[in-house]
């Protein structure tokens, strides 16, 4: 079954890869090309319009392919930042503990008392649109789970007999943090990287869903679902399709995380 989880996982992500590195050669038409007088033409399956079209005649499987790119660019850049600010309170206040660390849990504490959504919307609806402003605010409170567990991890590593044998032969705070304990908390890194990807491709579709992601010209899987809310009744592919892409996107992910946590995991992989 890991096994299983593990070619999912990876299959769909190298898809989004491909889809969002090749879109403009996959793709048959542009994602914004307007065609009045093709509107709302239902899935042909092999003509032109692959997977229909929506209510401004604009091709639906294009769009998807090209909404894979900022799908991928927020889920990438949400976890490399909320992965490097996480990491790095949770190392410092793990490592040296004391009054740094008690700042360090005040300050996820304040954090962790607002809804995740609520703050990324409370976050664009005061700075405005924006691509980098929808990954800050999506940023904003996903590096806590990263804090909490190198915070953890680092708290039970730090007075284990290499980290004491370092320290006596003079090795700085800074040199141990570096490549003694850092290197010992990278797996749990990685496996929570899967997972802040599928939750941050959720969080961007429900910005955009609502009207507070990207700019509107820029194609999205979540602003294909809000232009598809009032022709849910009579146009079912606009609403399919790109839920499809963010379901199956989402599950690889997930699917990958769980594998690779089984992998790694010492616990789960004796049972």
């Amino acid at each position: 079954m890991t096994g299983f989880k593990a070619l999912f996982g990876l299959g769909m992500v190298a898809l989004l890869l491909i889809m969002s590195i090749l879109s403009p050669f996959l793709a048959p038409h542009a994602p914004n090309t307007q065609d009045l007088m093709s509107a709302m033409r239902p899935p042909d399956w092999v003509g032109p319009h692959v997977l229909g079209t929506d209510h401004l005649g604009r091709d639906i499987l294009s769009r998807i392919i090209y909404g894979s790119r900022v799908s991928l660019l927020i889920a990438v850049a949400v976890a490399v930042f909320a992965s490097l600010l996480g990491v790095f309170l949770g190392v410092v206040g793990g490592y040296f503990g004391g009054r740094i660390d008690d700042a360090v849990q005040k300050v996820t504490e304040i954090f962790w008392s607002f809804p995740p959504l609520m703050l990324a919307i409370a976050i664009v609806a005061f700075v405005g649109q924006g691509l980098l402003i929808v990954v800050i605010a999506l940023t904003a409170q996903r590096w806590i789970p990263y804090c909490r567990v190198t915070r953890a991890e680092t708290m039970a590593l730090r007075d284990r007999e290499f980290i004491l044998a370092a320290r006596s032969l003079g090795a700085s705070s800074w040199f141990v943090i570096l490549h003694h304990i850092l290197p010992n908390v990278t797996l749990s890194i990685i496996v929570m990287t899967s997972f802040a990807m599928a939750n941050a491709i959720i969080a961007e579709a429900s910005l955009s869903f609502l009207g507070l992601g990207v700019p509107p010209h820029i194609t999205t899987w979540g602003g294909m679902l809000s232009d598809s809310r009032a022709y849910i009744s009579s146009a079912w592919w606009m609403a399919l399709f790109p839920g499809l892409a963010i379901f199956l996107t989402v599950l690889g992910l997930n699917l990958l995380g769980d594998a690779l946590r089984n992998q790694f995991d010492p616990k789960l992989k004796s049972h």
